[in-house]
């Protein structure tokens, strides 16, 4: 199995999703498209493709000029039945490469909250085993419209299109189900002027509001994790069966 990961900024860690693709038995290959590397090029050298989440919005191209191209790399994995997954700006850019609209600023928000499943939610492999809504961590303050090909899957009244599919196995989820304890407290350290200002407080209140949501968030976003990492199964047995 093998995982192409683009990252858009510095300390943007796999957290519940690195534990899934680790009990996979995965090949993981990092393009750290924010410090210059070049983007990868050839869909049928990787199973799937995971698009993490940034600073930067999804139409940052003065200074991040490589969104365009990355937009475009999700649609070819996408048009060749390869897994994708486009984490909060990952899902930003994915909804812009099926020509939605990204509404910047439009959307804020900061840590754990409740997301609803939609009737189609409840039937799609993703987030058939989460519930009728779960708790999960988020971070953003854009978002954007449903692209015209895809599925809406999850839901709040801050971001209508938390998680959202296209084709068999392409998903864009607003929130950050990777974000489990270990994420979050490495996101504490290294964010704490930013987290101060938008959220005054939180890091004070953060033991209490951890008790009460860290550990079903942390459920939640394995499940949904490995529910995942499962869609790249079905590519990984196709190619194996052509080459016997």
């Amino acid at each position: 199995m093998r995982v192409a990961i683009v990252e858009n900024m510095k300390n943007t860690p796999l957290g519940a999703l690195g534990i899934a693709l680790k009990e996979a038995g995965a090949e993981l290959e990092w393009f750290r498209a924010w410090d210059g590397e070049r983007l990868p090029q050839d869909p049928t050298a990787h199973d799937a493709l995971v698009v993490l989440g940034g600073e930067q919005n999804a139409r940052d191209d003065d200074t991040h000029p490589y969104l365009p191209e990355l937009a475009q790399l999700m649609r070819r994995f996408e048009e060749t039945d390869k897994a994708v997954l486009g984490i909060c700006l990952g899902s930003q850019i994915l909804a812009r490469a099926y020509e939605a609209e990204n509404l910047i600023g439009a959307a804020r928000e900061f840590g754990w909250t409740t997301v609803g499943v939609t009737e189609e939610g409840k039937a799609d492999p993703l987030l058939s085993s989460v519930g009728d809504d779960f708790t999960i961590f988020e971070w953003h303050s854009d978002t954007f419209t449903l692209p015209a090909e895809a599925v809406r899957l999850a839901t709040n009244s801050t971001a209508a299109n938390q998680a959202y599919r296209i084709g068999r196995a392409t998903y864009g989820t607003q929130f950050h189900f990777e974000a489990n304890a270990d994420v979050i407290d490495g996101w504490r350290r290294d964010f704490k002027e930013t987290i101060e200002r938008i959220e005054p407080g939180w890091l004070e209140r953060f033991p209490e509001i951890a008790a009460k949501h860290a550990v079903v968030a942390e459920t939640a976003g394995l499940t949904i994790a490995r529910a995942w990492v499962r869609t790249i199964g079905v590519v990984v047995e196709r190619r194996e069966e052509v080459a016997l």
